[in-house]
């Protein structure tokens, strides 16, 4: 495979995906309910909405300004105006090819703060760890509190067989990362080992930076932000207004595995959303319409701000 066609199908995939599911969810939906879910759009509170954009604005501002407990253990304090301008533009990126965000983030420390590629990602990889841990918390959470409706749900569905499936084929790809690594001798193999070294030294900065508890209180922050943009954005509509906490928690969760999936989550995010509130008696449309008020809310303001951010870098760094 060239590099063309891999970039084709790395961007092209997780695209036709999101297209794929808008299509199909429409496609089921008859003229009626269609004129019911743009009802929904036009009912919403969009003041209420702004509000919970900007709960998820301070969450990034959060982000950059913890992203430093990482990176001084190394040696470097870039400034906060830096940081939340790389963040901005990883969120922009991500929007066009997954995952590429923390690349950029990487690429933008090197060059306007003369921070190693490596040591950022290490530092950026770190990050991601954490939020995992996180986002696996909250799903714990929202379990416990659904767990006879969600278990049915998977059940009936046959996800929790496909789930297994997923673990394993996990662990054997990461066997044999680790039997490549370690047995195989070629230069190809040895430079990346070099790069995996830097990467290590950014990953364990989280373990001998010096504000542990800071930095899993700003974490604490972050993820609390997350929710309650989330449950400010249910009270922009009414029929979403008065759903309960485990209904909550369960789809703020699912809606934000999406992210993995497409390009930022066009596409499975609403779809994901509608589905998990159908399950908890909240009509399709409803549910149709929350999701993709959400999610294009956000993303409008993660367009505005890295657009901003990609204008402002080279003109706030003009010094350097």
């Amino acid at each position: 495979m060239n590099r063309r066609t891999a970039k084709f199908l790395q961007i092209g995939l997780p695209l036709g995906l999101g297209v794929f599911l808008c299509v199909y969810v429409y496609s089921r939906f008859s003229p009626e309910q269609l004129l019911e879910v743009g009802y929904h759009f036009g009912e919403a509170d969009y003041g209420i909405v702004a509000i919970a954009v900007s709960l998820s604005v301070l969450s990034h501002l959060i982000r950059a300004y913890r992203w430093n407990y990482l990176l001084e253990p190394m040696g470097y304090k870039p400034s906060l105006a830096n940081n939340f301008m790389a963040v901005s533009v990883a969120y922009l990126m991500n929007l066009f090819i997954p995952k590429s965000g923390e690349v950029s983030r990487a690429i933008i420390l090197r060059r306007y703060e003369s921070v190693p590629f490596d040591k950022g990602f290490g530092t950026i990889i770190s990050e991601r760890v954490v939020d995992l841990v996180f986002l696996l918390g909250f799903t714990a959470l929202a379990f416990a509190l659904k767990f006879s409706v969600l278990y049915s749900y998977l059940d009936e569905n046959a996800l929790l067989e496909k789930a297994g499936y997923v673990v394993a084929l996990i662990a054997a790809l990461g066997l044999g990362a680790f039997l490549v690594f370690n047995f195989v001798k070629h230069p190809l193999i040895e430079k990346l080992s070099g790069f995996l070294a830097g990467l290590k030294e950014g990953m364990l900065s989280m373990v001998r930076m010096k504000g542990t508890g800071a930095f899993l209180m700003h974490s604490f922050f972050i993820w609390g932000l997350y929710l309650l943009s989330f449950y400010v954005s249910t009270q922009a509509l009414e029929a979403t207004s008065d759903i309960s906490w485990g209904t909550l928690v369960i789809t703020f969760v699912l809606g934000s595995f999406t992210f993995a999936f497409t390009n930022s989550g066009f596409g499975t995010y609403p779809v994901v959303v509608a589905g998990i509130l159908f399950v908890f008696a909240i009509p399709e449309t409803v549910g149709t319409a929350f999701g993709w008020i959400v999610w294009i809310s956000n993303i409008a303001s993660i367009v505005f701000f890295g657009l901003l951010s990609l204008i402002f870098l080279p003109i706030y760094n003009s010094r350097n």
